[in-house]
């Protein structure tokens, strides 16, 4: 897949480069895309979140959430239980299709996601914790047979 960047910067798009700015002057460090989770949906796959905080949380950015990246989030959830995954969105309030009456907001509240709009809030970043994840975490379940 090839992505457009914006701005021709190293982000995918204004939302990430806002939130690695703001992160500039909050953290040591701005890890962005420099962690790879492997999950399993018929096939290995390898998820990279946006960016990783140093006290260890996982933040993916979104402008547009669509069925698939929600797909594969449950999924992610249900096999890297112990992995603290949240969200910032443009408008968490959007909906989650056309005619729909659930928003980005309502998904993550009955999945158990937490998320924030357009900037990572402070008490994020004051949660305690240290940046453990190894550059590539497995998938550690049982591998599905297939027919």
């Amino acid at each position: 897949m090839v992505y457009k960047r914006h701005n021709k910067s190293r982000y995918r798009s204004g939302l990430e480069m806002n939130v690695a700015l703001f992160l500039k002057d909050k953290q040591k460090k701005v890890r962005y895309e420099a962690l790879k989770i492997q999950w399993e949906d018929l096939r290995y796959r390898t998820y990279t979140p946006d960016f990783v905080l140093d006290n260890g949380i996982i933040i993916e950015t979104k402008g547009r959430f669509m069925a698939a990246d929600r797909r594969k989030h449950i999924a992610i959830k249900k096999q890297h239980p112990k992995l603290d995954i949240r969200f910032v969105f443009t408008n968490s309030k959007a909906k989650l299709s056309k005619g729909a009456k659930s928003s980005y907001a309502d998904w993550c509240i009955k999945h158990g996601f937490r998320y924030y709009d357009r900037i990572i809030p402070e008490d994020w970043l004051k949660e305690k914790g240290k940046n453990k994840h190894p550059k590539f975490i497995k998938f550690s379940g049982t591998k599905v047979k297939r027919r």
